[in-house]
């Protein structure tokens, strides 16, 4: 037996013959149960980082472990290769976004196959690719159709170097995540597609979640953001005009004394006081240059202006002036904010800074504020004052009576709120998918027919250095026919955001090559939901709620049988170095390449799996890596001592004892132990612990004389070995089985089951105490009673000692654990 571990030889061999034989498709139907494993696919940037490698390892376990327990697994993998990036290397190298992604695209996969990953590569889909857009661009049609997709005039993140909008969440302290450029706001037409509708069933449905982690679906939740309330009409003074509000505070009414307009407010410039006009506008456009996150941030400075008009309270009559404040939107709510400053602290410092009156109408229980003396704002509970037929009435119970009271006077009503907005989809970049929609003078808006899709990409455009979407000026691309008149026509030149493209694409997975439709529907109702899905925390909010909204949608046009589409998370740690998350700036990256190529894919893999659990960050250490090589060494060194020895071995005696009775009982407790960590924990390092126990243990075995040897309990001990340990290090466990004799692959063997009879332990130590502290250990049966125990720890001779002279108090047993002696 070769007894040097090669593992460049080895993990070369296995990849070339799994490829070969296909080891790792699944068929789309057969009698074994499902199991859908799937790890969030990657942006195609042309290297791996470990994030990547932790992530996709995590996932392998499962799907081996899964496929040996004889479930059919669907493992797949694909690209999210639609994005900026892409469109950036055209401008900056000249390269075409479609020839950088594919080059990209051959080298991960390459490395993915290198770390011997088990996907089914008979599935892989790239999202820019027109076969899958086309589906893409069809469901945006079904969307359409539902009147769920629409296009509206509204303002929004403008990064003038990218030329493209932004989401909220792509602008970090006012700038472009991306580029840092300073954020504008600006108003465009764009599309959305209306997720506000599903808001209630994305709330309610989180309960159903219970495989996620309770982090993420806090967030989620807090995203979302349900408020019940009431929305109040105020009459403007000497005017027609009304201003509606919407607030979660209606116990408040009477404390109202300014209202605020969001700055692009429609009613501004109706309302606004003549000579007062200028000095208005320029409050405006200075709070369009404004992002949205430093609007609302509650660090940022809140300035208003007074428009020199005025409402009323329409419970009291107080005549109330009305000012416009860079922290109010008119896309939240309802772009207008009544100020309440004694109950509300930013309304408090708002009404401070320009000298606004401030009235007390909550007051706590058992005190009196004045308004006078107050430095900050009362927000707890208390009851009415000031507030008319509610004086004295608990706050909690006056927001249902003023709100009876405003729907009896038609003056207000109940309302429920959601901080969910619509999700704006249209991006001004030519690598996206396009929005399948065409514009004619004589029809108006027109989709694009089913038939005629996909709308694809043309290739021969030109990236400019001002980043504008080159679509713009293509020609070919914008002229077209209307395909109702047939008449002249142009096309959008909006593609979708990304988001869109992986908000749908495990269930192409199902049906990866369907030319007819995007997925079967008969197969997806197989397949569904993903039984395990994991990737990063950062995709807490947006991807995993935008595939949830998809989810609903597409249950509710019959095209799937769930409304969930992902039935358990696991979202995994970062991958530090040196306390800090690995990035190029901070010069602590590790390459995964440099690691594969100086330890091979199964120390990489074991390293990265044994360092911490998988839902906590990991630190890198070159002395765990050098850990795992060593221990994956032994592993070899150990099987090839002995494989010779027990090759025809047979089936291992219940009837053994001693030094056989104990290496099957270390045997079969590692098995109950991996099994219980992969399946109900996943707990991988403490696995891996387990397996490196029993290694020791064998070793042990292995160097009693040959002649107390048993072959049948060497051989039952080595080959669960190596089925445990195939998950986590596929390729020398592949080797390792062959060298043992056999001819099918490891990765198609049953996983080990455990017997309980041989789990059980025959002797056991106990610790023994005297008033609390350890003062010696003795071994005993694994059966003894609690009388028995007592007995023989009394009976100790270091024990005996100690309470010799003093009074036995009491003896407390804990049966198989301690005996505490408790002496005066």
């Amino acid at each position: 037996m070769e007894e040097r571990y090669h593992f460049n030889r080895i993990e070369e061999k296995w990849r070339k013959a799994w490829d070969v034989a296909d080891l790792y498709a699944v068929p789309d139907k057969s009698n074994r149960p499902k199991y859908y494993c799937l790890e969030m696919f990657p942006y195609p940037s042309g290297k791996l980082h470990m994030g990547h490698v932790r992530n996709y390892a995590i996932g392998d376990v499962v799907a081996r472990f899964k496929t040996m327990q004889g479930y059919d697994v669907l493992h797949p993998m694909g690209w999210d290769a639609f994005g900026l990036p892409a469109e950036n290397a055209a401008i900056k190298h000249g390269i075409h976004p479609a020839k950088w992604t594919q080059e990209n695209i051959d080298a991960m996969r390459s490395q993915l196959k290198q770390m011997g990953i088990s996907y089914d590569w008979n599935r892989e889909v790239a999202t820019c690719h027109p076969g899958y857009y086309r589906w893409t661009q069809w469901l945006f049609l079904q969307f359409y159709k539902q009147g769920l997709a629409y296009k509206r005039k509204a303002p929004v993140n403008w990064c003038p170097s990218c030329a493209t909008v932004l989401a909220n969440e792509q602008v970090v302290q006012g700038a472009c995540e991306r580029c840092k450029t300073t954020v504008e706001r600006r108003e465009l037409e764009q599309w959305n597609l209306r997720i506000t509708k599903y808001a209630d069933k994305l709330l309610q449905d989180l309960d159903k979640l219970s495989g996620w982690p309770e982090k993420v679906r806090i967030m989620q939740k807090n995203w979302i953001g349900r408020s019940e309330g009431a929305e109040i009409t105020f009459p403007v003074v000497d005017s027609d005009e009304k201003i509606t509000v919407f607030t979660t505070r209606p116990d408040t009414l009477f404390g109202v004394t300014y209202m605020v307009l969001a700055p692009e407010h429609p009613l501004v410039k109706k309302l606004t006081a003549p000579d007062l006009r200028e000095a208005v506008e320029q409050f405006v456009q200075k709070a369009r240059r404004m992002s949205e996150i430093d609007r609302t941030s509650g660090e940022g400075e809140k300035e208003g202006l007074f428009i020199g008009t005025y409402c009323t309270n329409p419970l009291n009559g107080d005549k109330i002036p009305i000012y416009i404040a860079n922290y109010v939107l008119l896309e939240y709510g309802t772009g207008c904010v009544m100020g309440v400053p004694a109950h509300d602290q930013r309304d408090f410092e708002f009404a401070t800074k320009y000298r606004l009156p401030i009235k007390v109408v909550i007051q706590p229980e058992g005190e009196k504020l004045d308004s006078a003396a107050m430095t900050e704002a009362y927000t707890g509970p208390g009851v009415l004052d000031n507030s008319g037929p509610f004086n004295g009435m608990p706050n909690d119970e006056a927001i249902g009576a003023v709100t009876r009271t405003l729907e009896e006077q038609g003056i207000g009503r109940h309302r429920v709120t959601f901080r969910l907005r619509d999700w704006l989809i249209s991006r001004q970049r030519y690598w996206g998918a396009p929005i399948p929609i065409i514009y004619c003078d004589r029809c108006g808006t027109v989709p694009v027919p089913e038939e005629d899709l996909p709308v694809t990409l043309p290739f021969d455009v030109d990236f400019k250095p001002t980043g504008q979407s080159p679509l713009v000026e293509c020609k070919e691309f914008v002229q077209t026919t209307c395909p109702s008149c047939g008449g002249e026509a142009r096309r959008e030149t909006d593609t979708m955001d990304t988001f869109i493209d992986s908000s749908w694409y495990y269930l192409r997975y199902i049906s990866p090559r369907n030319e007819e439709k995007p997925w079967d529907v008969e197969l997806a109702g197989q397949w569904m939901p993903v039984d395990q899905y994991i990737g990063g925390v950062e995709h807490a909010i947006l991807h995993l709620l935008y595939s949830r909204f998809f989810t609903k949608f597409l249950y509710d046009i019959n095209l799937i049988n769930v409304d969930e589409p992902f039935q358990n998370l696991l979202t995994q740690g970062m991958v530090l170095k040196d306390g800090a998350k690995m990035s190029k700036s901070k010069g602590n990256v590790v390459s995964p390449e440099d690691i594969l190529a100086e330890y091979g894919a199964d120390t990489t893999r074991l390293f990265i799996l044994f360092a911490a659990p998988p839902e906590r960050d990991l630190e890198w250490s070159d002395q765990g890596v050098e850990g795992a090589y060593r221990f994956l060494q032994r592993v070899w060194r150990l099987v090839a001592s002995v494989a010779d020895e027990f090759k025809d071995a047979p089936e291992p005696s219940d009837k053994v004892v001693g030094a056989h009775r104990a290496m099957r009982r270390v045997t079969h407790q590692t098995i109950q132990k991996v099994t219980e960590d992969i399946e109900k924990r996943f707990q991988f390092n403490t696995a891996i612990s387990a397996i490196m126990e029993l290694v020791n243990a064998l070793y042990q075995y292995r160097d009693l004389p040959q002649v107390d040897r048993d072959p049948a309990v060497l051989r039952e001990a080595v080959e669960k070995l190596l089925l445990l340990l195939a998950p986590f290090a596929p390729f020398i466990t592949e080797e390792l089985w062959e060298m043992t004799g056999h001819t099918t692959s490891i990765h198609r063997q049953p996983w080990p089951e455990y017997d309980p009879a041989q789990v059980v332990e025959e002797e056991i130590t106990i610790v023994v105490q005297v008033n609390g502290k350890v003062r010696d250990r003795m071994v005993v049966p694994a059966d003894i009673g609690r009388k028995q125990m007592e007995e023989k720890a009394l009976g100790l001779e270091k024990i005996k000692q100690l309470v010799e002279g003093k009074k036995v108090i009491k003896v407390i047993t804990v049966p198989k654990k301690l005996v505490n002696v408790v002496v005066k």
